[in-house]
């Protein structure tokens, strides 16, 4: 209720601009809460559809590996199922400039400053995703199975996810727990890429305390950092077309090939995808700092508890303290 009451109180200090926008979050949020149960009276109940059964007692041994193993919060996240009726769980909305890298911010009370803006309704996201393309922004809008409250709200297991495959779903699980861990006010790049190296290095883990075979996800990983680095290779080489002097039109052009050029490369794992400049933010927000955290992990021994520890000293520095974070030397 304390939360719920905090919510309220951002919701009427808000202006009349964006009141709306607050309203369906609240509004979104509420729902969700409001359609939950706890995993354990729905084994209880009889008449639980055995195939949700089984994801259901799946989702509850990796929630208790998460905790016991990987050293994360164990509270009442995703000990409980909500069955939300629509493929996601809510659509965002990334925006960058036409000749620029770096995504438009949207600041909110509590979360503070993201480089997304989240909708609970498939249409809201994409009015403010016809806006901020009339407006000559690049858009990317895409449907997100899960997100984190950060830990305000016992965030439940969703009908969005609980089907994925089990490595799959054991993943989202501990990157939406690691943000419960450490989370930085107006750093998204902070925030999702601790939560990516969590993620990685948790399922690593579970896979060979499993015995699922960790050889296929080596080789996924492999294929994925191939990927990584080709769209990395991308955003250097506009970095240096924005930064020149030559001609909005050449500039254009330039940007248009290298677009057209990544889009083939992405065509066997992302055949529908046009990239763009948000699209583009988007994937830094979730990468840019991975080798520099696994690289603390390493530091540390591989020991979760003090790697968690350093990232909150790094998490609790002002910005202007924190720098760079520890890395191999070049």
């Amino acid at each position: 209720m304390r939360n719920f009451i905090s919510l309220l109180a951002a919701l009427l200090l808000t202006g009349c601009e964006t009141l709306a926008y607050y309203a369906q979050a609240v509004g979104g949020q509420v729902s969700l809460m409001s359609s939950t149960r706890t995993v354990a009276s729905l084994l209880e109940d009889k008449s639980t559809p055995p195939t949700l059964r089984a994801r259901l007692e799946f989702a509850r041994a990796v929630r208790d590996y998460a905790s016991r193993e990987l050293k994360l919060p164990d509270n009442g996240s995703y000990r409980s199922y909500a069955d939300i009726g629509r493929p996601y769980a809510v659509w965002n909305v990334v925006a960058a400039p036409e000749f620029a890298l770096e995504p438009k911010q949207s600041c909110f009370p509590v979360a503070g400053c993201v480089s997304y803006r989240g909708f609970f309704a498939q249409a809201d996201a994409e009015r403010y995703a016809a806006e901020l393309r009339a407006g000559g922004y690049d858009v990317y809008l895409y449907g997100v199975t899960a997100y984190s409250t950060l830990g305000r709200f016992d965030d439940p297991l969703l009908s969005s996810f609980i089907g994925l495959p089990d490595a799959e779903l054991a993943r989202l699980l501990f990157h939406e727990l690691a943000h419960q861990v450490a989370y930085v006010k107006d750093d998204s790049t902070f925030n999702e890429s601790f939560a990516v190296t969590v993620e990685r290095e948790g399922l690593r883990r579970w896979l060979l305390a499993t015995g699922r075979g960790l050889a296929g996800w080596l080789e996924a990983e492999a294929r994925n950092q191939a990927l990584v680095a080709e769209i990395q290779q991308t955003r250097a080489r506009l970095q240096q077309i924005y930064r020149s002097r030559i001609a909005v039109e050449a500039m254009r052009e330039r940007k248009r090939r290298e677009l057209d050029e990544l889009k083939q490369k992405l065509s066997g794992r992302f055949k529908d995808l046009a990239p763009n400049n948000a699209f583009l933010a988007s994937f830094a927000t979730y990468t840019e700092l991975v080798n520099e955290f696994e690289f603390i992990l390493k530091e540390n021994g591989g020991d979760l508890e003090r790697f968690y520890a350093q990232v909150r000293r790094y998490a609790a520095s002002a910005p202007s303290n924190r720098g760079p974070l520890s890395k191999p030397s070049p």
